[in-house]
């Protein structure tokens, strides 16, 4: 077996099942779970359509890099969503899904050859980025979150001794799970390590048409081209159609950016076999190519948090995020401890806060919150948050 399968931790969901297997849950509450976040909300019938209509091409094999029309349906979004242009035969891939683009991306981009190859990523963060890392033969640097900054993480706490150890960064806008959204002094920062040391720089952008102020929350690619960096050099965007379009069973998303980058990419899933089937490349380009839908899922949101926010606000500290379907909060006492009662007196399940990051620089900087996912409709994430917001006032 591959000696680095040794080095993955559990993912946070077996690590709850296990924390959770011996509770058994109040009966007299209906079953609700804010743990997983996983979209809820109705497939638009223009994509269900899309997908009936199109189920000719089986007998083929797809290509690697996506039909043509797909990638101008991609880079047409960019165009419109971010005011940039990309070329759609050298900068757009299509991915099945950002989370197996992200994982992919590591084992192109790092050479374990190289003495103390390293990849940094925000913490709290997806894991799927440490188990990208650690199964490219990298060792992970952490960089926590500040709460006294909207979360900001801290990349001037990286040493230079790091930095020019670094391959991959791994950067999350709008953050999960914390919703921030990372503004256009901190990618200079960044773009201006990646130019010195030279490392690529990953941008997982999957929560950013999940926003709750009138401006748009900022891209990578758009901040790139702002601060004169048409090329994308050194930089991966990461999207996907599974929260912006509630389809995560679609599996269907895109990367684009640096040409280089992508050529190489491309290269690796040929050998991966990564071809996403014809008939969801038809039902992507639907999807890709409407916006109705997508306004009409963000309201819901929008009006979602709205009213569950001020509920839980008067018990805990937790507030309006920038972007994404979370509320990351903090709760009195132990996260892990405050998730096991909850569940066991109200029967809602809810994320420990720990289990997102790992102990860096003499702390868990997810310890004593919980991550809330609204995803389901309105009436049961308010009803959890009345029966967390009792739990919360009986401690």
């Amino acid at each position: 077996m591959n000696p680095l399968l040794s080095r993955l931790h559990p993912y946070p969901f077996e690590r709850l099942r296990e924390l959770t297997k011996d509770i058994t849950p109040n009966p007299a509450y209906k079953p609700i779970s804010l743990g997983i976040g996983e979209p809820k909300h109705a497939t638009p019938q223009l994509i269900k359509d899309a997908l009936v209509a199109n189920l000719g091409g089986l007998a083929g094999y797809p290509a690697t890099a996506g039909e043509p029309a797909l990638r101008a349906s991609m880079a047409g979004w960019i165009r419109r969503r971010y005011g940039i242009d990309v070329n759609p035969t050298t900068q757009v891939l299509s991915v099945n899904g950002s989370r197996e683009a992200l994982f992919a991306l590591a084992q192109t981009v790092i050479d374990p050859s190289r003495d103390g190859a390293t990849v940094v990523c925000p913490n709290p963060f997806y894991q799927i980025y440490e188990g990208a890392a650690l199964l490219a033969g990298a060792r992970t640097h952490y960089v926590n979150s500040d709460p006294a900054r909207n979360f900001a993480s801290d990349w001037g706490s990286v040493p230079d001794e790091v930095w020019a150890r670094t391959q991959l960064l791994y950067v999350c806008s709008p953050g999960n799970p914390t919703g921030a959204v990372m503004p256009l002094e901190e990618w200079q920062k960044l773009f201006a390590l990646s130019d010195r040391f030279g490392f690529v720089i990953a941008s997982d952008e999957c929560y950013s048409e999940i926003y709750f102020r009138d401006e748009p929350p900022l891209g990578s690619l758009e901040a790139a081209v702002k601060l004169g960096r048409p090329d994308f050099r050194n930089l991966i965007a990461f999207t996907s159609l599974s929260k912006r379009s509630n389809v995560p069973g679609l599996r269907s998303g895109f990367v684009a950016g640096d040409a280089a980058l992508i050529k190489q990419f491309l290269l690796y899933r040929t050998y991966h076999g990564s071809a996403m089937s014809p008939t969801v490349q038809h039902a992507s380009i639907a999807a890709w190519d409407d916006e109705t839908h997508v306004v009409e899922n963000r309201d819901k949101y929008r009006r979602k948090f709205a009213q569950v926010t001020p509920v839980l606000a008067e018990v805990l500290d937790v507030a309006l995020p920038d972007a994404s379907f979370y509320l990351w909060a903090g709760v009195p006492g132990n996260d892990v401890e405050f998730a096991q009662g909850l569940l066991a007196q109200y029967n809602v399940t809810v994320l420990p806060g720990s289990l997102l990051a790992r102990e860096a620089h003499g702390t868990n900087p997810g310890a004593g919150r919980i991550r809330l996912a609204l995803v389901a409709e309105v009436d049961e994430c308010l009803e959890a948050a009345h029966r967390l917001a009792a739990f919360a006032r009986s401690l």
